[in-house]
């Protein structure tokens, strides 16, 4: 027996007529007629006295209407439950992302709390590679990370890199600067364990040199410290404006741009969980890469992107 069958009986006894019955349901009078004559074939009782039209419901048949109603009213009764749960979800959203997306984690995270009062957030910095482990092994629900043309990802902005320098250095002057010329500058940069650090090594070797940094640091907190002494410079991926902005004496310079960008999103593992599956829904309807670009161009001296 199928709910939709007593849907088809309830409009029936409403309707006492087939052919209007069957409109209010949007199917042909043949499909209703037939779906009540196999809801009396499971229940094996006469529902419906007809001859060539619709006459009356038996007497079994105003029994099984009387509990065609509660069960359809149970019915909604359970879809406005789980509604009230998909809006008042609760639980732990547990999200990794790798060190150079961190910085734009708020840009989810509180309108999705705001949304969201009952759910805590667990957030993690991992690699990229410690991020697909912990995603097909169930620990993760969500994540940050370069996309790379996973089917199972949400797109959220491309990561744009820009000159972190000492204002009295020449180059901070220019509206744009040549990977080449960064390249021979006093740099920091992220080891090249870090995948962002791989990424611009990459860039560099298409623009045909090869950086050799001063300072190399594993976390985005400690480059910028050591950034912050005007000492050295630095390409960070724009995002880390978000977080720490432009040290006093320093000044953000844009670089050429390079042949690849690469693409930052949300990634879930094959099973989505309903808390995912919210973060989801509410980033469709926010514009990070807009967002980040905003705040870019406060940072730079000059704005033309």
């Amino acid at each position: 027996m199928l709910l939709r069958q007593l849907e088809y009986l309830v409009a029936l006894a409403r309707e006492r007529h087939f052919a209007r019955a069957a409109e209010a349901c949007h199917v042909s009078q043949p499909s209703l007629s037939a779906a009540i004559s196999k809801l009396e074939r499971e229940l094996g009782v006469p529902i419906v006295s007809r001859s060539r039209r619709f006459e009356s419901l038996t007497p079994e048949g105003e029994r099984v209407l009387l509990w065609a109603h509660r069960m359809l009213a149970d019915r909604d009764a359970l879809q406005q439950d789980l509604s009230r749960m998909r809006e008042s979800l609760s639980g732990v959203l547990r999200i990794g992302a790798i060190p150079t997306a961190l910085p734009a984690a708020p840009l989810l995270t509180a309108p999705f709390c705001e949304r969201h009062p009952h759910v805590r957030v667990t957030l993690e910095s991992l690699s990229s590679r410690e991020i697909e482990r912990r995603l097909d092994e169930f620990e993760l629900d969500i994540a940050m990370t370069y996309v790379d043309g996973s089917v199972r990802a949400m797109p959220l902005y491309e990561e744009r890199y820009v000159l972190l320098t000492p204002a009295d250095e020449e180059i901070a002057s220019r509206p744009v600067a040549r990977w080449a010329d960064v390249a021979a500058l006093p740099l920091c940069l992220l080891t090249s364990k870090m995948r962002n650090r791989r990424i611009l090594d990459g860039i560099f070797a298409d623009a045909g040199v090869q950086p050799v940094p001063v300072i190399e640091a594993d976390t985005v907190a400690t480059l910028y410290a050591h950034v912050a002494t005007r000492k050295w410079s630095s390409v960070i991926a724009h995002a880390w404006l978000q977080m720490f902005g432009t040290p006093e004496g320093m000044r953000v310079v844009r670089i050429e741009d390079p042949r690849r960008v690469p693409q930052i999103g949300l990634v879930t593992g094959e099973q989505v969980s309903m808390l995912a599956r919210a973060m989801l829904g509410l980033t469709r309807g926010l514009d990070v890469r807009g967002e980040l670009d905003r705040m870019l161009h406060k940072h730079l001296d000059r704005r033309e992107l």
